[in-house]
């Protein structure tokens, strides 16, 4: 079990903490887990699936399943047939049972699967009767869990496994298929093994050096430096990752009727926003959730940020400021026509130093004469008084001029325009340890530049293997596994 041998490695342990790791592997998995693996909702769904994993699990479906004519039960064959009350004999829905022998299951335990109609009524008298034959209700992803501490799978592509499920965009799965197919596994685990060779040609050094050849120092720093610029390197394309996993949430403000609200209904291609002539039209914060260049985003169209009497708008108006600090991006959108004005430049101070920042000059179909460019470089010349800040974009909301121009320059000053060449990338998790890696592998590093014996090279080194360990779950504590498997989803 990967934490067990991850504990003894460290010589840290957890003891006398109740964990979900605890749960999931008391008496070697002696108990019987269920839950449906299939999302539910009134009317939605046309099958839905209970999974049960656990040394009863056969014998539970034996109980509840009745499979007419001669059907042979055996693993890996999909009988047809009821569930049924055992208490009464009732059938409480028409299903397909799969059985799957240990090991050859997800979990490495036996698993069976009873395969019957969506909806919410009758999936949940089912899984009811597997709970009162016996089975316990699973915890978020500890099925996932159960073949990790198995050794079905290794933590990097238990990980992809939740990040599959919760994709949000195409290049986000294909994200989470490759940690799945092992490329990220294969990539720590190939930066792991050469620390291990620095770090035990150094011990060797420390306990006998006498009767070894000596140690070429700079081979090893060598080696040492290669492997961080990895890391370091991994941890940058981490950062475009996240991108495509979580997405940006951009707040669209500006004055009244600048034309924030045709320019969300533009981007996301429906009318979700009303669009009047009339100044505080939207009283409301507004979501539109899209992906843009393979990058999910949620774009927040807000009421006008004015000064005000009417209670409703000033409700809409607070939320803006909410959601303008909270904003992973800020679209500032003004009209060319009216050109910059003092009301623009305060709300301009309003974005959090530090937010990417769009300046986007909105109604150049309305400006004759001038192409965008000419636009620009007018708006940018100003009346007499303080400097006007050239927009970044100059686009027609009512036409569609210049959006897609609008989105490529979105995507760059939030640093999303180059996610297109990520393969692999780590997730919040580890990349917060490839980061503690590479920093220790920076402390052998000094120790190795400051000229000191071999000992003081392998402190750090020791912690960078470590943290190595700790991604692909190789060393890591129940602490660890409760933190990364609660984030699943029931049923996974």
């Amino acid at each position: 079990m990967g934490w067990v041998r991850g504990e003894r490695e460290l010589g840290k342990g957890e003891a006398g903490q109740a964990s979900r790791a605890t749960i999931a592997s008391d008496a070697d998995g002696s108990d019987t887990i269920a839950a449906v693996a299939t999302a539910i909702a009134p009317g939605q769904g046309s099958v839905a699936i209970v999974r049960i994993s656990g040394p009863q699990a056969e014998a539970i479906g034996a109980r509840l399943f009745r499979a007419p004519g001669q059907q042979v039960w055996e693993s890996h064959r999909v009988l047809y047939g009821h569930v049924v009350d055992p208490a009464t004999g009732e059938p409480v829905d028409e299903a397909l049972l799969l059985l799957m022998r240990a090991p050859r299951s997800f979990t490495r335990e036996t698993v069976v699967e009873l395969h019957g109609h969506g909806g919410l009524v009758a999936v949940q008298r089912v899984l009811e009767l597997v709970l009162a034959a016996g089975a316990r209700r699973a915890l978020p992803g500890e099925f996932s869990q159960r073949a990790f501490l198995n050794g079905r799978l290794d933590l990097t592509r238990a990980e992809a496994i939740s990040e599959l499920v919760t994709a949000r965009s195409r290049r986000a799965a294909q994200l989470a298929m490759a940690g799945l197919d092992g490329g990220l596994h294969r990539r720590i685990a190939a930066l792991r093994g050469q620390l291990l060779d620095q770090l035990a040609e150094l011990e060797a050094r420390v306990d006998f050096e006498e009767d070894l050849p000596p140690l070429d120092g700079a081979g090893v720093v060598a080696a040492l430096t290669a492997v961080r610029q990895e890391l370091e390197q991994l941890v940058a394309e981490a950062r475009q990752g996240a991108l495509l996993r979580e997405g940006l949430r951009v707040a669209i403000v500006g004055r009244p009727n600048v034309g924030k609200s045709s320019l969300l209904n533009r981007l996301s291609r429906r009318e979700r926003a009303i669009v009047t002539d009339l100044p505080g039209t939207t009283r409301d914060l507004l979501e539109s959730e899209l992906v843009l260049e393979g990058v999910p985003l949620t774009l927040l169209d807000t009421a006008g940020i004015r000064p005000t009497d009417d209670a409703v708008e000033q409700l809409g108006i607070a939320r803006s400021r909410e959601a303008l600090a909270a904003a992973d991006a800020v679209v500032l959108v003004f009209d060319l026509v009216a050109g910059w004005t003092a009301a623009d430049a305060e709300l301009r101070a309003l974005v959090p130093e530090g937010v990417p920042l769009l300046l986007v000059g909105n109604k150049a179909d309305l400006v004759e004469n001038l192409d965008a460019a000419d636009v620009a470089a007018d708006v940018a010349a100003g009346p007499d008084g303080p400097a006007v800040p050239r927009p970044d974009v100059a686009i027609s909301a009512l036409t569609g001029a210049g959006s897609d121009a609008l989105v490529q320059a979105l995507l760059r000053r939030c640093g999303a325009a180059d996610v297109q060449g990520v393969q692999v990338a780590l997730n919040a998790r580890q990349r917060d340890l490839a980061a503690r890696a590479a920093a220790a592998l920076g402390g052998s590093l000094e120790a190795a530049a400051q000229q000191l014996p071999w000992d003081f090279w392998t402190i750090d080194l020791r912690a960078a293997v470590r943290c190595l360990g700790e991604i692909t779950g190789e060393e890591v504590s129940e602490a660890v596994l409760d933190r990364v498997f609660a984030r699943f989803c029931i049923g996974k």
